[in-house]
């Protein structure tokens, strides 16, 4: 059996990219039989930028709401938040001893932000570091991720190389798995999807605010009457990604036969939505209205990743000396 790890920061609501490019993929491999998931909300990663304790924990449970709304069985799998299971910062502190300072200011997470220094903490710096304990505490198989996190997935299987070499059979190595047709979902503007670029769409929004964010995708000024690339509109490109393969062929003779306009696509694209996610979206919301629910599956499944995770720091302290 082959055991699945994914991990997703609690930085706010998991918007449309989100879902389409990690937590529907990880539901999907959950459901075969022959592997044992892992799933977390990554709180002690969303740290590093968020302070105020209120938006941290409205935002852990606005994540855990979806995963749950999205139908992921903790009855078989394990569901937890990061931060309660603390033996991960004791093996992120071995592993930080593993790591080359310049792996780490190589790495994207603090590439991205190191013109501005003042504003990288160290936490920040270190973050690939956490993430590699993340997965190495809990002897993972496999971790499905979108390609930026490619690199971060590679410097996990350097440090459990680097480590394993020093204090032989220490961790599992880890396989990458990336999901190709969903490795960029587009977001309003055409660039990736990210509450960072403020171009996201939340599909557990309110009709109205929903509605308003699918009206506000980018798109060209073709004359309505004119036909269409389907393949160079941003609209269409999200329809592809939810729609089966007959919804996706209509709108595609649609863009082509002309007389079809951008506006005519997004309402489509926002009836597919409200269609598509419908149980999802009523779900998401009765879970946010009973927190209980919420708190008692995220301790339920840290007691059962703890009991796991003391097993795999007992063997590494007993390797290092300790």
């Amino acid at each position: 059996m082959a055991r699945i790890l994914t991990g997703i920061q609690s930085s706010g609501r998991p918007h449309l990219g989100n879902l389409l490019g990690a937590i529907i993929p990880a539901i999907q491999l959950s459901k075969s039989e022959k592997n044992e998931s892992l799933f977390f909300i990554a709180d002690l990663h969303s740290f590093t930028t968020i302070r105020d304790p209120k938006e941290l924990r409205d935002n852990t449970y606005a994540t855990a709401a979806a995963w749950l709304a999205f139908g992921f069985d903790t009855s078989r799998n394990i569901f937890y938040r990061q931060s309660d299971v603390t033996q991960v910062c004791e093996l992120s502190w071995y592993l930080n001893c593993f790591t080359p300072f310049p792996m780490l200011a190589n790495s994207h997470s603090f590439k991205d932000k190191s013109n501005r220094l003042a504003d990288v903490n160290s936490g920040l710096f270190t973050y690939p570091v956490l993430m590699a304990a993340d997965i190495l505490l809990y002897d993972a198989n496999i971790v499905p991720v979108g390609k930026d996190q490619m690199q971060h997935l590679e410097i996990t299987r350097d440090i459990a190389k680097s480590f394993n070499y020093k204090f032989p059979n220490s961790f599992i190595v880890p396989e990458i798995k990336i999901d190709k047709k969903v490795m960029i979902i587009p977001g309003t503007n055409g660039e990736k999807m990210s509450k960072s670029h403020n171009n996201t769409i939340d599909i557990f929004q309110s009709e109205s605010i929903l509605k308003k964010q699918i009206m506000s995708i980018k798109t060209d000024s073709t004359p309505m009457e004119s036909k269409k690339n389907p393949e160079k509109c941003n609209v269409f490109k999200l329809y592809n990604l939810i729609a089966d393969k007959e919804q996706a062929n209509l709108l595609r003779n649609k863009y082509e036969q002309g007389n079809f306009g951008y506006g005519h696509a997004k309402q489509e694209l926002f009836q597919l939505i409200l269609t598509k996610f419908s149980i999802q979206r009523e779900k998401y919301n009765a879970l946010m209205s009973e927190k209980t629910i919420l708190d008692k599956e995220l301790k339920q499944g840290a007691m059962r990743a703890e009991t796991i995770a003391k097993q795999v720091l007992a063997r590494i302290r007993s390797k290092i000396g300790y």
